[in-house]
């Protein structure tokens, strides 16, 4: 039989382990901000996406590898396109952008803002939700602060290309240092001269205007990563951002690991089939037109010897392939 004292030491370290337990789940709630008062649960943040197989971050938006964000800065906008289309998504692309940069290459994981017009009683009860969660400053700064690196602000401001103003410069200096990448706005920005510092801070946007919102009727968020539109385009927390001279494509994350393969392989086929018209093997109408089982048996043999030299990814997708 065990001692009363012993009984008393394990009651003691059972209890102990519970606190230990309690304290370390609450210290880890406390690492992540409160849910916004307009944004998708988590829950409905998984159900929204549940296509997608692999990791997310902590309120389940999808995280797709940085792996694949750093391949995706080769894949061109007809590229993803082409994936997209044959899987039924059109609605994906939205062109018509002032850029900071001449050849921009913005590539990153969505995280979505939604603005309507102002309107009293909803701002005053988004506010009061917001206020019992601790969260001070405006609305878009609430966004602004859950920013991560990878991340790329994506903003339906309405196309309000006078008086939107959602950055200057120094919102710009925030996001930059948060995210590293740059932001989509539908709407207007503003302090080009000053945003343009940030030499790798890359701006989409649909005008540079002076003015604020509070100069041309104010604006209010209303959905923090939920569906937005921008354009024509469709967008969702998580959807991998690929912003080029021509426009940019969003891009599901479920299908981001296809688009980059798809355009890994386009590229080898274009090498090849540049190198054989040098070598004048083949003619023009040849390598445009259907190949035959000539070119392709061809093909492949020239893949498998150059297959050992290519990234470790690439050559995982070569291999998988039934002729490997």
């Amino acid at each position: 039989m065990r001692k009363p004292q012993t009984k008393i030491a394990l009651r003691k370290a059972h209890l102990m382990c519970l606190l230990l337990a309690f304290c370390c789940t609450f210290l880890k709630s406390q690492d992540q901000p409160p849910p916004l008062p307009y944004t998708l649960s988590a829950q409905q943040m998984k159900d929204y996406s549940q296509a997608f197989e692999g990791e997310r971050f902590a309120d389940n938006r999808p995280k797709v590898s940085d792996q694949i964000l750093e391949r995706m800065r080769l894949v061109t906008i007809e590229e993803a396109w082409s994936v997209l289309k044959s899987h039924g998504y059109n609605n994906q692309y939205q062109g018509k952008w002032v850029m900071t940069h001449e050849n921009p290459n913005l590539v990153g994981r969505a995280v979505t803002c939604d603005f309507i017009p102002y309107r009293p009683d909803v701002a005053e009860e988004v506010v009061s939700q917001a206020r019992t969660q601790g969260l001070a400053g405006r609305d878009k700064h609430w966004v602004m602060d859950r920013l991560t690196t990878g991340d790329v602000l994506v903003v339906d401001l309405m196309d309000k290309q006078i008086g939107g103003g959602l950055i200057g410069d120094n919102l710009a200096n925030m996001v930059y240092q948060k995210t590293g990448t740059g932001a989509v706005i539908w709407g207007s920005a503003r302090d080009l001269a000053g945003v343009l510092e940030l030499e790798d801070f890359q701006v989409f946007t649909r005008n540079w205007d002076p003015a604020t919102s509070s100069s041309y009727g104010k604006t209010m968020v209303i959905g923090y990563n939920t569906p937005i539109t921008v354009g024509r385009a469709s967008v969702m927390p998580g959807d991998v951002v690929l912003g080029l001279r021509e426009g940019i494509v969003f891009i599901p994350a479920h299908l981001a690991q296809e688009v980059v393969e798809t355009s890994e392989y386009i590229r080898l086929k274009d090498e090849f089939g540049h190198m054989r018209l040098q070598e004048g093997k083949y003619t023009a109408g040849q390598i445009d037109d259907t190949w035959t089982d000539e070119i392709t048996k061809d093909f492949r043999s020239w893949v498998r010897t150059k297959v050992d030299s290519l990234p470790a990814e690439q050559q995982k997708m070569l291999r998988a392939k039934d002729w490997f």
